[in-house]
């Protein structure tokens, strides 16, 4: 059995390249982009002011820079991108199990991002052809889908595939220029909307809409719990990004610098640019891609158009490619390569709908962000606990890629993993059947509803406290077997 490829195989000591400076450049990259800029007003509208909504997205992402911390330290320490980490704690196997979870998550965010980025080149297109935004209607009804965004979109997607067909050096490139424009960008957005508005206008005043406390807390840890869903994706593939890391230090503080400023900076950018819409405009313009379709300049328009297509891209390809190509490689090393995953993610990345999906704010972050965070959550606690708890940060790397060695546990699978991964996601179900209207919220199952507000806090510790009780329990009669047969 062939457990390996090029694209899955550890990386040498002396090809770890990235820098301190490489691994802030990635998230700033990937950060700086329409979702994050779009975040702040999700929570606003639900309820929030603008500091209460900043705060949320800042300790959100420093939440989450933990999990993203300690599973990037596998991947620096030893080479080895996710799937192969996974082999450890869920078996040769069972890797394919979170892999495949976090690869279909990927999907849908790879769909969004193209959508956003296929929608702002159907923005532009319209301002120098008008009738671009008129076309005949070719498409059901039921699919909400007009022929211009639909034309720029699958356009658009034909670029990403593009890139996967040139690899992973080009997608280096994009982020690195990425990394450089878009601050740059963003300041310039900030200071366009202090300057128009002559102050921070009326969206920075507009107090809480929650009548109490009580009613606050209710809407924060969900929303909390969404923000940290945010980045749940990459918290559990970032080994395929240390694995290229020069040292621990580089990755650890990277990741710092680059993560929760960045997603702090540029959602209140978002609050700052929404607020001066409204006294430019007279109405509130939440989407920086209709808002750029606003100016009077077409000349405007169209840089405004092309840097949010780049900046779109660069996230895509990053965040969203990378990482499911190689869970998808790890079905079958040997058929499909990172270009071939690439492919794969392109392909349910359209069919999943993506424009659906970001259509409600609210449904955004109650039924898809803490919906994936639920699974990716227990995922996560159990990849931390057998790596920190069990294996105390040893690994044998040949035994991760052959079907002899000790992470092949019962044919390939380890059951300790799979059953801690579906008690972690138990208590979430109920919820998660109440957002989607299969329960009602105030039934008998009212108390088990409320805690997927949580969703990703208890899968995590329920998930990594089972495991590491399942696995210790195992160890124990081992010992015992071990020591009846001498």
């Amino acid at each position: 059995m062939n457990l390996t490829n090029d694209d899955l195989a550890a990386v040498s000591a002396k090809n770890r390249k990235w820098t301190t400076w490489n691994f802030a450049a990635l998230w700033i990259s990937m950060s700086l982009c329409i979702p994050t800029y779009m975040l702040a007003s999700s929570l606003i509208e639900g309820g929030m002011n603008w500091w209460q909504a900043i705060l949320t997205i800042f300790l959100g992402n420093t939440i989450v820079l933990g999990p993203m911390v300690l599973n990037g330290h596998a991947g620096a320490k030893y080479g080895i991108p996710f799937p192969i980490l996974a082999r450890a704690s869920f078996g040769i196997r069972g890797a394919n199990i979170p892999a495949i979870l976090r690869a279909i998550v990927a999907c849908g965010w790879f769909g969004i991002q193209t959508w956003i980025g296929g929608y702002s080149i159907f923005q532009m297109i319209k301002v120098w052809f008008p009738g671009f935004g008129t076309l005949p209607v070719i498409f059901p009804a039921s699919w909400g889908l007009e022929t211009g965004p639909a034309i720029t979109f699958l356009a658009f997607w034909a670029l990403n595939m593009l890139v996967v067909y040139y690899g992973v050096d080009s997608i280096r490139k994009l982020l690195v220029f990425k990394a450089i424009f878009l601050p740059v960008a963003a300041a310039a957005l900030l200071f366009w909307a202090i300057s128009a508005s002559q102050g921070l206008g009326p969206i920075l005043a507009q107090p809480s809409k929650f009548q109490n406390s009580s009613e606050f807390w209710a809407y924060f840890f969900p929303a909390l719990t969404g923000m940290v869903g945010y980045w749940a994706t990459l918290s559990l593939n970032i080994p395929d990004f240390t694995r290229y890391a020069s040292s621990q230090r580089a990755q650890i503080l990277g990741q710092s610098i680059g993560l929760p400023p960045s997603m702090t900076f540029f959602a209140f950018v978002g609050v700052a640019v929404t607020s001066a819409t409204s006294i430019v405009f007279g109405k509130t313009i939440w989407d920086p891609v209709v808002l750029a379709g606003s100016f009077s300049s077409k000349g405007l328009v169209t840089f405004a158009m092309l840097a949010i297509a780049l900046s779109t891209l660069a996230t895509n390809i990053a965040a969203n490619i990378v990482s499911p190509a190689n869970d998808f490689a790890h079905l079958n090393p040997q058929k499909i390569s990172f270009r071939i995953g690439g492919y794969i993610t392109g392909f349910i990345g359209i069919v999943i709908f993506p424009w659906k999906l970001i259509a409600d704010p609210q449904g955004y972050i109650f039924k898809w962000l803490i919906a994936y965070s639920s699974l990716l959550g227990p995922v996560g606690g159990i990849m931390i606990a057998d790596y920190f708890m069990i294996r105390q940060k040893k690994l044998d790397l040949s035994d991760l890629y052959r079907s002899s060695g000790q992470y092949w546990y019962q044919k390939g699978l380890n059951w300790d993993a799979v059953a801690a991964l579906v008690i972690g996601i138990l208590p979430n179900v109920p919820g998660f059947f109440a957002e989607i209207g299969l329960l009602s919220k105030d039934g008998a199952w009212s108390f088990l509803i409320g805690l997927y507000h949580y969703a990703w806090f208890i899968g995590f510790l329920v998930a990594g406290g089972v495991y590491i009780a399942l696995m210790r329990t195992d160890g124990i009669r081992a010992i015992r077997r071990f020591a009846l047969r001498t």
